[in-house]
């Protein structure tokens, strides 16, 4: 029997975040992170985005493991959900496992195996070999992997950047990833958020010398909102606190509960005396506070977005307080994060932000390190991961460039299967995949319809028709009422509220007494007519709605 390996994208190959990999081999199955992604603009009503994992329910029994490269949830939220349907083990990093380990115990997932393992560890899983590879980047503990497979070896980046003065001091292996191309790689996945930048990423150290130059000229309180998982960048903002005399508050549940996972972990450094409880606030003086909170991306309930609309209990801004937030704008999140930067200027504080001074770098490689990957590892094919489509070709053009032949460079679309064997490599069908929404606490339960419903109620509103009819003869009992909402105010339009009644009672006198009596005939006819006469006298398509109550 031919040997193949099958490597399918459920997500992260189309879009930033969602990143779930599928590798196959006989009857194991690996899959290589699980992670979510915030709803876009036109995702109504929806909390986050996670990759439809049907198949993997269909073939549980042959999934042998979960690895994880790091701890952002665009790689880890989906755990809960998918361990809820495939209990199968985890491995991860200390931090990484200890930031999912919190998040598994909101959703009372207390008894899944997490597996700790360190870099140039090697765990053999069904027909998988992996070892764990240092990387650097925008989080503690990221690792890339070596998986060895019966074809050879698949090299997984996970996200990374070639940072030369890592704030923990831990540099990338490059050794390993060197003796990965000396042995000979199958197959190289690498991370392709940054492709269309040239040159190379800055430094993480670079936003320490930031942090510096505000802090030298700041007379009054800084407020710093970053990620909650940065935790690199939470502990360069208590490093410069503690060089100018400043005491710490973390604001905010997630970066307090993660900030106590790194500290207990050794990968958070804290002085005593340093980190304060925010009911210690109003004992300090303006220039001996540093607050560090979230809220970086203008999430409406934040700490920064209460603080910034003035309706954070504690923390009100006033003049001198300077504001630096210490994040990239993710797409989507421009408008929210502008109206943030608005309301604290408005304020008295002074705002800092990434197109104004160099508070924060990207956690991604550049072109130039992205061909160095490519160099070092020398792969026979080449599979962009981790970006939208043009970052994925971008990344593709890259490794022409360096010599891999344009028949052996595959991007995916999710779902799809790229079948690698003896013979060669080809992509060879796909398997179902696309998106799961969570609203609340529902999980497949909002579809696209769903969706599209509340765009359109968005857009153009609703308008009920309530009417009361008797079911033996189809007398009109009570009716024809309106009630809109998101169409127009009614109190300000009575002359147009009157009209549509109007035309509606006429459309029902002029009905035989057996449509009037089916109900859902006679829905059909008052919506149609109803959706005729708005798109006609005011070009407008609200969602209509009739209730007909029998009596």
């Amino acid at each position: 029997m031919e040997k193949t390996l099958s490597v399918i994208p459920l997500g992260g190959v189309e879009e930033i975040g969602l990143n779930m990999t599928v590798l196959e081999f006989g009857d194991d199955i690996l899959v290589v992170d699980a992670g979510l992604m915030f709803p876009e603009e036109d995702i109504l009503g929806v909390d986050f985005v996670i990759p439809d994992f049907s198949y993997l329910i269909n073939n549980r029994e042959r999934v042998r493991a979960i690895v994880l490269t790091h701890g952002h949830e665009d790689h880890t939220g989906a755990l809960p959900f998918v361990l809820k349907e495939i209990p199968t083990p985890v491995y991860g990093t200390p931090l990484t496992l200890g930031l999912v380990r919190e998040k598994l115990r909101e959703h009372n997932l207390q008894d899944a195996e997490l597996v700790p393992v360190m870099p140039r560890d090697v765990v053999t899983i069904g027909n998988f070999s992996v070892e764990f590879v240092r990387v650097t980047h925008s989080i503690v503990d990221g690792v890339g992997l070596g998986i060895t497979t019966p074809l050879g070896l698949v090299v997984h980046t996970g996200d990374f950047k070639l940072d030369p003065t890592p704030v923990d001091g831990q540099l990338m292996d490059f050794l390993k990833f060197s003796e990965f191309g000396e042995r000979g790689t199958l197959l190289l996945m690498s991370d392709s958020t940054n492709a269309e930048k040239g040159g190379f990423t800055f430094s993480e150290k670079e936003v320490r010398r930031a942090f510096e130059q505000i802090f030298s000229r700041s007379k009054g309180r800084i407020i710093i909102a970053t990620f909650a998982s940065n935790i690199h960048r939470i502990q360069q903002a208590i490093d410069v606190a503690v060089m100018y005399g400043r005491k710490v508050i973390l604001c905010g549940k997630s970066i307090v509960s993660n900030a106590q996972i790194a500290l207990s972990l050794g990968y958070l450094r804290i002085p005593q005396d340093t980190w304060l409880k925010l009911d210690d606030l109003k004992d300090l003086r303006d220039e001996e506070v540093v607050i560090i909170t979230t809220g970086s991306q203008g999430e409406p309930m934040s700490v920064l977005s209460r603080i910034a609309t003035d309706e954070h209990k504690v923390i009100k801004i006033k003049d001198g307080d300077t504001v630096i937030l210490s994040a990239k704008m993710i797409p989507g999140n421009e408008r929210a994060i502008g109206k943030i930067i608005n309301h604290l200027f408005r304020r008295g504080a002074d705002v800092v932000y990434e197109k104004v001074s160099e508070v924060h770098v990207s956690g991604h490689a550049s072109k130039e390190e992205l061909k160095l990957m490519i160099n070092l590892v020398k792969p026979k094919y080449f599979m962009p991961i981790h970006g939208e489509y043009r970052h994925l070709v971008y990344h593709a053009m890259l490794a022409k460039k360096n010599d891999i032949p344009k028949e052996n460079i595959f991007i995916l679309k999710n779902g799809e299967i790229l079948e690698i064997s003896e013979e060669g490599a080809r992509k060879n069908g796909s398997i179902n995949s696309g998106r799961i929404f969570i609203d609340g606490k529902g999980m497949g339960d909002v579809e696209e319809m769903v969706l599209r419903d509340r765009l359109r109620l968005a857009h153009d509103g609703i308008v009920l028709i309530l009417l009361a009819v008797e079911k033996l003869t189809g007398t009109i009992v009570s009716g024809p009422d309106i009630i809109s909402r998101g169409f127009i105010f009614e109190d300000a339009s009575q002359e147009v509220i009157g009209n549509v009644k109007e035309l509606l009672a006429d459309t029902i006198r002029g009905l035989e007494r057996e449509v009037v009596s089916d109900s859902s005939l006679l829905k059909a006819k008052l919506r149609s007519t109803l959706k005729k006469y708005l798109r006609n006298t005011m070009d407008r398509r609200p969602m209509i709605m009739p209730v007909i109550i029998e009596v």
